[in-house]
């Protein structure tokens, strides 16, 4: 219990703690804070008072407008400040409870404040590894025999993406132009240049990671939840028309690098520990992986995932999916050791992304391609409005719950409106 009034359906319970970047006010500078309530913890100002021990460290650390120096500190420093936070915050503890000095110093309203990336994301990677989605998009393409490729089963598979235009939720998202294959039954037509009109959404996680590893040393699987730093919603938005085009031989490029949205908010894999299930799936082994990719524990977290839509003519937010994290095949462990076993070598602040996650149901399935079954039918979006792909206006939000006894664990918005496309060529 928290002297600190917390409603019960919050995200930010005391068991969550997520940490974030955010700005006081306008022109303020950017530092490291954690959620809790409907509060901003100001991490800054709190080793400033040198409740975290190593004071120089942390105040460096926690001054600075991205969370690199403290992901880089690794999971002891990590445990340590969780338990000093969840100290200060305990009723019977009157070290911040009882200084109204310092309390307002610390606290900010989260209506009040500005929300940053809280990471300088120095490379990001994104998977295909729901085996629903996969197979969903196999069939479309392929037919129902060749629905995953034969490399699927045995590796998780990615492609590197574009950091650059990772965003904060809440940033409008540019409609694209690009290439588009003129015939859509016929690539030998050609190409034109135009506006995309099959722009989706992909429903994913998002790992960020903490320390890295050496050039030319892999991660292997027993060690790597402690590279892992925390989790965030991530909405990777796709061309799907510019993807059908340009996809062969080496997978998508300019269909997703314009744009991958992510939750501001950092919750880490201590708060989800309680969460812990079977994936989707249950078990490997039919085929069984490489030894490399064999998990200890071939677990996931039990995360609801839903989708909303609203627009003009969609006043009030509507469904349109609802998925869980544990729809997953590969697991983030997996993703980041197959990721290092050539050597590549990972940074702090390096992000993951999980690929789309899609459950067994229609009503669960994370992206439009899916949901409209490749433009074959209408997505009901409330009583009147429907949608095969998205229009300009639309504002798509993903949310993440895991619902405690007593408490939620939730990571906030993320949140995208679609722009108009502007281009100097149409």
């Amino acid at each position: 219990m928290s002297w600190l009034p917390i409603n019960p359906e919050s995200d930010f319970s005391l068991q969550n703690l997520p940490y974030g970047v955010f700005r006081p006010g306008p022109g303020a500078a950017a530092r490291v804070g954690v959620a809790v309530g409907n509060k901003v913890m100001d991490l800054s100002a709190l080793a400033e008072e040198g409740v975290f021990g190593d004071s120089d460290n942390y105040v460096s650390c926690f001054s600075k407008p991205y969370l690199n120096d403290f992901m880089a500190m690794g999971k002891s420093a990590w445990v340590s400040v969780r338990k000093t936070l969840q100290k200060l915050l305990s009723k019977d503890i009157a070290e911040l409870r009882d200084n109204e000095e310092l309390k307002a110093k610390v606290f900010h309203s989260l209506d009040s404040v500005t929300m940053e990336l809280p990471a300088k994301i120095g490379d990001y990677t994104d998977f295909y590894s729901s085996r629903e989605h996969a197979t969903n998009v196999g069939i479309m393409f392929r037919g129902k025999e060749n629905a995953l490729q034969p490399n699927w089963l045995h590796l998780p598979v990615g492609y590197h993406g574009r950091a650059s235009s990772v965003v904060v939720s809440g940033t409008p998202i540019r409609r694209p132009c690009g290439q588009l294959q003129k015939n859509m039954k016929d690539p030998k037509e050609g190409s034109k240049y135009g506006v995309s009109e099959r722009l989706d959404i992909e429903l994913e996680m998002g790992v960020l990671i903490g320390p890295g590893n050496e050039l030319g040393t892999p991660i292997d699987i027993k060690d790597a939840e402690d590279h892992i730093f925390g989790f965030v919603l991530l909405n990777d938005w796709s061309a799907r028309d510019i993807q059908k085009w340009e996809y062969v031989p080496l997978g998508p490029f300019g269909a997703k690098n314009f744009g991958t949205t992510i939750s501001p908010w950092v919750v880490t894999p201590m708060a989800l520990e309680p969460f812990k299930c079977k994936t989707s799936a249950g078990v490997q082994n039919d085929p069984e992986p490489l030894p490399y990719l064999v998990e200890p524990d071939y677990r996931s977290y039990d995360i609801d995932l839903r989708v909303t839509i609203q627009a003009d003519d969609i006043p009030k937010p509507v469904q349109v999916s609802r998925s869980n994290f544990k729809n997953m095949y590969w697991t983030h462990r997996q993703q980041l050791v197959h990721h290092t076993v050539t050597g590549c070598n990972m940074k702090p602040g390096d992000l993951l992304g999980s690929g789309t996650i899609s459950g067994q149901t229609e009503d669960s399935y994370g992206s439009f391609l899916e949901l409209s079954w490749n433009k074959q039918k209408q997505v009901q979006c409330g009583e009147s409005a429907t949608r095969y792909f998205l229009e300009d206006g639309d504002v798509i939000s993903i949310t993440g719950t895991c619902y405690g006894d007593g408490y939620r664990i939730g990571f906030g918005d993320c949140i995208g409106k679609i722009l108009p496309a502007q281009s100097k060529y149409i």
